[in-house]
């Protein structure tokens, strides 16, 4: 007997947040969210993602003991010019139970079609800026801070359910050169100077550049990405908080912010330090003690995460994309880096796929969604 039961008190917020760490006890290559950030996931003061969002959280037990946990969300911005309108699903962790994915995918159904959802789609997160997609090959790979690790049981029960393929991504792992390409630097060298080009991260602090151009960063991250599958536009409050955390994680030696001569973003790239031993070993929990491993990590990487490059509409294919990486190569070179992995890359988006054509690179993961009428599981 499954009994499911939605989030409501501060034990079972508790008991949501935790969950995943139990699961994956014993897994090398899951990486665990920040304790604090699962914590909040439902807290709408404090977590800016549900700015936009409406979400319900259930937790499944058999026999008395908690086997799985899941989210449904409702997002605005999604549903607003929807022919079909959408729900959600997020944050699903459970043990290999047909019955349970059954009982907590059916639970986010019914949630939906409370509020007149016709379709179920998952896993996606809040924003694009959320954990997004289901691991479906390279299982042997640790993931990334920015996306979740599942087991290989996870989208076979979900296909076993007659979930079908929706958005499709990969995530690539580069070889580091032993000297910046040197092609590259030349070119990029002509592109900065045709277009009167300026990487205020070679001369400005972090926290300066949040302040000056932080809603700048956004309207060009917003415009570049904003065709994308899925794709949630980052705005007001749910920006402030994204930038905040942004500030907190990043190196500036492996970001890149060219202005042009209007003092406009014409192009932004992000590598961030990989957090990913430090919260293992911690499992989550900055304090009292893990937020040293953090600190350790960011400021002398041993590892990146390329998070994203985004190009204004106006630049495109000028090549402000090879300034980008341009700069965040040398510096990487120069660092000694050892490693560097992307996160996911949607399949669909052939200008991405086609720019890391010049460097040494192979595909080690992939991942998706997945989408289905609602019905069959109430």
């Amino acid at each position: 007997m499954i009994e499911i039961k939605e989030v409501k008190s501060a034990k079972d917020i508790k008991a949501f947040a935790t969950f995943p760490v139990k699961l994956y006890k014993d897994c090398p290559y899951y990486v665990p969210s920040i304790r604090s950030d699962e914590m909040t996931t439902f807290d709408k003061e404090k977590n800016t993602g549900l700015i936009g969002n409406e979400i319900k959280g259930f937790l499944a037990y058999k026999d008395g003991k908690l086997v799985g946990r899941i989210a449904g969300i409702l997002n605005e911005n999604e549903n607003k010019n929807a022919t079909e309108k959408m729900v959600r699903f997020s944050r699903i962790e459970c043990i290999d139970d047909i019955e349970v994915f059954k009982a907590l995918l059916g639970a986010v159904e019914r949630y939906g079609k409370e509020n007149g959802a016709e379709i179920i789609h998952g896993p996606w997160g809040f924003n694009d800026q959320d954990r997004e997609g289901m691991l479906t090959w390279g299982f042997d790979k640790r993931s990334t801070y920015a996306t979740n690790y599942y087991y290989e049981y996870f989208h076979k029960r979900l296909e076993e359910l007659g979930f079908e393929d929706e958005s499709k991504w990969v995530e690539r792992s580069f070889t580091i050169p032993k000297e910046p390409y040197e092609r590259i630097e030349r070119f990029a060298e002509r592109v900065k100077k045709k277009y009167q080009l300026v990487d205020v991260a070679d001369t400005m602090k972090v926290k300066e550049i949040i302040k000056r151009y932080g809603v700048k960063l956004f309207d060009t991250v917003n415009e570049a990405y904003g065709h994308l599958d899925g794709y949630v536009p980052v705005e007001g409050r749910m920006r402030d908080g994204v930038l905040e955390q942004f500030g907190t994680i990043v190196n500036p030696r492996y970001i890149s912010i060219l202005v042009d001569k209007n003092d406009e973003v014409a192009a932004l790239g992000v590598c961030l330090p990989s957090i990913c031993d430090a919260l293992i070993k911690s499992r989550g929990k900055l304090f009292p003690f893990g937020f040293i491993g953090v600190l350790k990590s960011v400021s002398k990487p041993k590892e990146l995460e390329m998070a994203l490059i985004g190009v204004k509409k106006e630049y495109k294919n000028l090549g402000l994309n090879a300034l980008v990486i341009a700069r965040i190569q040398k510096n990487i070179v120069e660092d000694g880096v050892e490693g560097i992995e992307s996160n996911p890359m949607l399949e669909s988006n052939f200008d991405i796929q086609q720019q890391w054509k010049f460097a040494e690179n192979e595909i080690i993961k992939k991942r998706q969604t997945y989408k289905k009428k609602i019905g069959s599981l109430l």
